[in-house]
């Protein structure tokens, strides 16, 4: 009897030690699942502020645009341009196509500001001044958007690479996000100048 009572007792530690680790197991997956759901709903919150800001941005310029036209009407091309590159920043589908159209409302804007330059009544226009400081005032919450959302982007892409989340990443079909980026070009900072 005495050897069976160790076999009994040897069969039960083996028994609940197999379930501290089944129990240690399911934690860790119930652990790794939600902080993964939790920073993919940070990414679509921070994508969010993004597309608000950009919104705002481009709501903006049909005023600027009107309003450049009374000036300088002969400017057609440069005023379609920015029309152009608005329409494509609000039928952007995700991150690279938003980046990729709010560069080519950047560089539009920048030759609008340009044009601006040459007509002295226009800079002197409260309405215009005041679109010029409401759009000075959105790219830099755009930029700050911008880092918000990259800042979450790279903490969720760690997780879903590092070991051991990485299992429970690609069981789940977790997949990377992407980062809002600029373009090689637009990579230095943007030199809009207002001068009354």
């Amino acid at each position: 009897m005495p050897a069976r009572e160790r076999l009994i007792g040897t069969g039960l530690v083996i028994l609940l030690v197999v379930l501290a680790v089944v129990v240690l197991l399911a934690l860790f997956l119930f652990s790794a699942y939600n902080r993964l759901i939790t920073l993919r709903q940070r990414v679509k919150e921070a994508w969010s502020g993004i597309d608000v800001q950009l919104k705002r941005r481009a709501s903006l310029v049909p005023n600027l645009v009107e309003t450049v036209k009374g000036y300088a009407a002969h400017e057609q091309a440069v005023l379609e341009n920015v029309t152009r590159a608005r329409a494509m920043l609000q039928s952007a589908g995700g991150p690279q196509a938003a980046a990729q159209a709010d560069n080519m409302l950047t560089g539009a804007l920048r030759s609008l500001f340009a044009v601006s330059e040459a007509y002295p009544q226009l800079r002197a226009n409260d309405n215009f001044r005041q679109l010029q400081t409401e759009l000075s005032g959105l790219e830099a919450k755009i930029a700050y958007a911008r880092q918000f959302y990259n800042t979450n982007v790279r903490d969720m892409n760690s997780a879903i690479q590092t070991f051991p989340t990485v299992v429970v990443a690609r069981n789940f079909g977790f997949r990377e996000a992407e980062y809002f980026e600029a373009a090689e070009a637009d990579r230095a900072d943007v030199q809009v100048k207002f001068t009354p």
